[in-house]
């Protein structure tokens, strides 16, 4: 009798396993295989395209199986310590490279920007959203890296360039809650990216996939910054949520246009939702800053923008359920999907 409820116990044990590791499952399964323990050594980087061209084509579809857990392409593999020179990239933004250039690296790369694996079942799907006014040489800047570096975690994804028009205040959260609409009518993302287009990602061991439980802050280490946060409560740069943490904070706010102070307001909402922030280790989450204008960042310090709303009394109000704008196009385009949109203007003051 003993030995026959030993036997379920592992059976059942076994299933529950297998259905976890191959439905996509938590990304802590995945985060605790792929992440390199211990301290990183950035002085010793490496090209993010490194080992991409062992990627190949299936012969016949019927045959794929779902990723390996360790992905075959994610660094190099250096005996006796088996992360030795792995997760560093190599950065700069000295050349710009062109966008004939950046599709000849990512030849599986589809219409849209869309990329699967070739080679196997993406056991992650992420949507990644990029906020964009006539910003040309930061686009080329991050498709250049962002491309080869999820392609290199096996994910399943999309990059989704959401384009305000005019020349009213940039509304950069709104502007987000636009491409999360959008976005879920394409497929049904496990992780929704949310990132800004001045950010290049310094490790590719920092994963592109939503913590479980709660909204997930990645950029946890910007350069700008001294690879620190600038204060506790910070959610900007690049942040990962599931569609359903975001529909329980009712998204971002719609109503702050240029100063970026919304960061404050979307960290009150995810502890009003009953959620905590989950951040990427700062060894892992770091980022370089595209800057164009060293001169002005060196005699303007950064500051933190001060609060516009009372988020407690605004927040069920003044989000995805309250979201208005006018859909002026949608375009496929080699490396990206451009989704251009009117949002209004800022409000005059009464």
């Amino acid at each position: 009798m003993d030995s026959h409820c030993f036997l379920l116990f592992v059976f059942a044990f076994q299933a529950i396993f297998i259905l976890i590791l191959y439905r996509g499952g938590p990304s802590h399964v995945l985060r605790g295989i792929l992440e390199p323990p211990g301290a990183v050594d950035y002085s010793k980087p490496h090209d993010v395209y490194t080992n991409l061209s062992r990627l190949a084509r299936a012969p016949r579809e019927d045959t794929l199986r779902y990723c390996s857990a360790q992905s075959p392409v994610l660094g190099t593999y250096a005996p006796p310590n088996p992360w030795a020179g792995v997760g560093p990239i190599t950065i700069t933004f000295r050349v710009l490279p062109s966008e004939r250039m950046i599709m000849k690296r990512n030849p599986f790369v589809q219409s849209g920007g869309h990329y699967k694996p070739p080679h196997c079942f993406a056991r992650y799907k992420s949507a990644i959203l990029v906020p964009y006014r006539n910003q040309e040489k930061h686009l080329r800047h991050l498709l250049y890296y962002i491309h080869p570096f999820l392609q290199r975690q096996q994910l399943s994804y999309t990059i989704y360039l959401i384009q305000q028009v005019g020349t009213g205040s940039f509304n950069r959260a709104k502007l987000l809650n636009v491409g999360v609409r959008e976005a879920m009518k394409d497929e049904e993302w496990d992780c929704l990216v949310l990132h800004d287009i001045d950010l290049v990602p310094e490790n590719d061991y920092n994963l592109y996939i939503c913590d479980e439980y709660y909204p997930k802050h990645m950029a946890s280490a910007m350069d700008k910054f001294q690879y620190t946060l600038p204060y506790k409560s910070f959610f900007g740069g690049v942040s990962a949520v599931t569609p359903e943490h975001y529909m329980k904070m009712n998204g971002f706010p719609n109503t702050y246009w240029g100063d970026g102070g919304e960061n404050d307001d979307i960290a009150t909402r995810i502890h009003l939702a009953g959620m905590k922030i989950v951040r990427t280790s700062p060894h892992l989450g770091r980022y370089r800053v595209m800057d164009y204008n060293e001169e002005t960042e060196i005699q303007e310090p950064w500051r933190r923008p001060p609060s516009q709303h009372n988020t407690r009394k605004t927040w069920k109000a003044d989000g995805m359920n309250t979201l208005q704008f006018r859909l002026i196009s949608r375009t496929k385009h080699p490396l990206y999907t451009r989704i251009t949109v009117d949002i209004g203007y800022v409000p005059p003051f009464p």
